[in-house]
This record gives structure tokens, C-alpha cells and sequence, in this order.
């Protein structure tokens, strides 16, 4: 078997365990249940200092209205578990659009075993994030992104009332 080959028979074995751990997550560890300060803040957060928004849209569907910035995966329908969406936060996706937020995901090999010279062999090359997270950040997004977008399946008026608290300009988009 050819070096070249092994290689990208690991990458794809590395893929595959990665994905698996998103997915499945820490199976049997309890999550603190979420309180209403946690979710404002992990909220505030989305849409202010991570601008998870712009790529996302607002409800997390993908739907944004900046057309400068790469369309988003729409969340609303992701299978990851909170401990996938902190990782994908945290390190960004490979050979995506998707920045990491971690201001030292690429510099000690945290990340994926990568490194920054390692990012130069995918095509397609994660921009720098408006702003990098702490920790907690990162987390408090998480738990925003759980409570109100995993998961919740398309975004309706109701669901509308619920994600932002009461009826908002933004909820007049949809039917009554």
C-alpha cells in the first residue's frame, strides 16, 4: 500500500471517529440544566460578538440577509449534541467556510491534531471569525443553540414568539 494511500485511509478512519464523537457525544455525562440568564447570554453572544447570524440567520435555519457572507448550515436540523457544537465553535469546520473561535485552535494541535500549516492543504480555507471566544463563550452558545435552535425543526410564528420571548417585528414574517 502506497504511502499516499495509507495516509488518506487514516484521514478518512480520523473523520469517521470525529464524527461519530459529534454525534454521539458524551454519552451518560448530565448536562446542568439550563437556566434563563445562560440562554440570554449564550443568545447575546450569537448574535452579537460571534455574528453567528450572519452565515446562520437569526433563527439558526440558515435564511440571512447578508449576502457578503457564506450561507450557514442550518442548525435547526443538525444532529450534533452540545458537545459536538462546542467543538464545531471551537475549531471551526476543515475545508469549510466555518471559522474557529478558538484563539489558539490551530497553534498546538487542539484542534483536529492540526496545526496552521496544516489548514494550507484543504481548498477551501476558514476565515478569521469577527472575534475568537473564551471557554465559557463557547459553551453559553452552546447551551443558547440547544435551548432554542436544535433540533426545533423549522421556524414558525409560534416558534418565533418563543425564540425571541414575545411577538417581534421579525415574527411578522410569518402567518398567523
Amino acid at each position: 500500500m502506497t504511502h499516499t494511500r495509507k495516509h488518506s485511509m487514516w484521514r478518512c478512519f480520523f473523520s469517521a471517529a470525529v464524527a461519530f464523537a459529534i454525534v454521539s457525544g458524551a454519552q451518560g455525562q448530565e448536562q446542568q440544566p439550563l437556566n434563563a440568564s445562560d440562554i440570554a447570554d449564550g443568545m447575546r453572544l450569537f448574535q452579537q460578538k460571534g455574528n453567528c447570524q450572519a452565515c446562520h440567520g437569526w433563527a439558526g435555519d440558515g435564511h440571512k440577509t447578508d449576502s457578503q457572507m457564506p450561507d450557514g448550515a442550518n442548525l435547526r436540523e443538525t444532529k450534533l449534541n452540545r458537545a459536538g457544537l462546542i467543538l464545531i465553535i471551537k475549531c471551526g469546520r476543515l475545508n469549510s467556510q466555518m471559522p474557529a473561535f478558538d484563539k489558539f485552535a490551530y497553534s498546538d494541535g487542539r484542534c483536529y491534531g492540526k496545526k496552521q500549516a496544516d489548514l494550507r492543504a484543504y481548498p477551501i480555507r476558514m476565515p478569521d471569525p469577527p472575534a475568537t471566544l473564551q471557554q465559557r463563550e463557547i459553551e453559553l452558545i452552546a447551551d443558547f443553540m440547544i435551548a432554542k435552535i436544535v433540533g426545533k425543526g423549522p421556524m414558525d410564528r409560534a416558534k418565533c414568539i418563543e425564540f425571541w420571548g414575545s411577538e417581534t417585528d421579525a415574527c411578522k414574517a410569518f402567518a398567523k
